[in-house]
């Protein structure tokens, strides 16, 4: 996934470079590679974001079973 990613910020990068304007390499390299990045990034990331949310959740459920008895000697 990350090297998709280093790939369209560097197509996005030499498109920049080859605007004439300051203000149009800034608006393409914003439109045309940070935004759409950004968007792919967060939508590929999402099936890590529900592992880690599971396995938090996971966690705190075996944490709270344990947590109540851990600390008596009883």
């Amino acid at each position: 996934m990350y090297i998709v990613a280093i790939a369209w910020i560097y197509v996005a990068l030499l498109a920049t470079l080859a605007e004439t304007t300051v203000v149009g390499g800034v608006l393409t390299f914003f439109f045309y590679g940070v935004a759409p990045l950004s968007l792919f990034l967060w939508l590929f990331g999402t099936p890590a974001r529900r592992r880690r949310s599971a396995q938090r959740a996971l966690r705190e459920r075996m944490g709270e079973d344990d947590g109540g008895n851990a600390g008596s000697d009883q």
